[in-house]
């Protein structure tokens, strides 16, 4: 797996129990992953020597992140070595204005969009389709970041001012209203079979994921059933294996297609505790064409609540207060150093009454970052 996060962290986890041998390429000894898998190799993602060394003797390279460039991992390839999700289908999570068109080429439901080169080309579409307008940069964002809400021609302006990264322009895209946002996931294998994970409901907060509910509250089943099909044709028609992440707008008409990710996702932790078989499992019984595990829920609600770095840089001093106040709350943390803002783990608890998982959970995450001490 190329790329040292905690969803290398967790896949390791999966690894260890199916008995496969598991390298992993990290940019430092000190990345999450890189502290407890054995086979590490010290390298960066985008240096051809590193990630050609990493391979060789690889059976499977796969990502816990889409930044490697399309041209190194054709170089692994051509040593033979199978790169899963190939670099073509990975191309369309790397870059969004080629993800926007391969989804209005198939007909998914989408945001109006267009590519824009200045802020004189972004005002008539911001006219066209209302303020304010979103304008993302097509490479390189990630949690929120590279996406900006405009609110006017002038703002548009100011916004692109801003550097790109090489290869990327801007997507201009409508402000959609939401009732919720969603995610739908699924799994497929090179021989083509797929399951579908339930349909879950995700909050972010300053673009970040910070809450995820399975499956998702008040969805009705009909919109439930019109999201995972998509996300299945959409994993069939741009041959991705491993996982698939189809970020969700849920309006009053439908669902809209917000982002793809081709890899472990944040919106599917709560498969760990939560489902049959998690999504690291997943994903590897996917990449090595292993038969797909059930993705059926093991209760009827299941919520995981992100714990993001706050002021409190000692997280083991919490553990006898929250793992004794509710003994079935799943802790996850991922061995980072504290910074605010920062993933540093995550919590899960499973069972019948929405309501008071949603509490648990919260309350869980909050002493443990020092909001609340009690």
């Amino acid at each position: 797996m190329i790329g040292g996060g905690q969803l290398a962290r967790m896949t390791h986890q999966a690894a260890i129990a199916l008995g496969i041998g598991f390298r992993v390429l990290a940019a430092s000894p000190t990345e999450s992953a890189a502290q407890v898998v054995a086979d590490t190799v010290v390298g960066e993602h985008d240096d051809p020597a590193a990630v050609l060394a990493f391979a060789r003797g690889c059976d499977v390279v796969t990502f816990d992140h889409e930044h490697v460039p399309r041209e190194i991992l054709q170089q692994v390839l051509d040593l033979g070595v199978a790169v899963r999700p190939s670099p073509d289908a990975l191309h369309f999570a790397q870059d969004k204005a080629a993800m926007r068109q391969a989804l209005t080429e198939m007909g998914a439901p989408v945001p109006q969009w267009a590519v824009v080169e200045s802020a004189s080309q972004a005002e008539p579409f911001g006219e066209r389709v209302g303020w304010p307008m979103v304008l993302k940069t097509s490479r390189g964002g990630y949690d929120g970041r590279g996406v900006f809400v405009v609110r006017d021609s002038a703002e548009a302006a100011r916004v692109m001012e801003r550097p790109l990264a090489a290869g990327a322009v801007w997507l201009a895209e409508e402000w959609v209203p939401f009732e919720a946002e969603l995610s739908a996931q699924v799994a497929r294998s090179p021989q083509g079979q797929a399951v579908s994970y339930p349909v879950v409901r995700t909050v972010q907060t300053n673009g970040i994921c910070t809450e995820v509910v399975s499956p998702a509250p008040g969805l009705p089943p009909e919109v439930s059933a019109q999201a995972q099909e998509l996300a299945l044709r959409i994993c069939d028609r741009l041959g991705v294996v491993g996982m698939l992440a189809v970020e969700l707008f849920w309006t009053k008409d439908g669902v809209l297609v917000n982002e793809l990710a081709m890899r472990p996702h944040n919106s599917g932790h709560w498969t760990i505790d939560g489902a049959a078989t998690s999504q690291f499992e997943n994903h590897l019984r996917a990449v090595l064409d292993l038969p797909l595990g059930a993705p059926d829920p093991v209760a009827d609600h299941t919520v995981m609540v992100n714990v993001l770095g706050g002021d409190h840089p000692d997280l083991y001093s919490a553990y006898l207060h929250v793992l004794a106040r509710n003994p079935r709350l799943h802790l996850h943390l991922y061995g980072k150093s504290v910074r605010p803002g920062r993933k540093q783990g995550h919590v899960t608890v499973c069972g019948p009454s929405l309501p008071e998982l949603l509490h648990e959970a919260h309350h869980a995450a909050d002493y443990l970052t020092g909001v609340v001490d009690e």
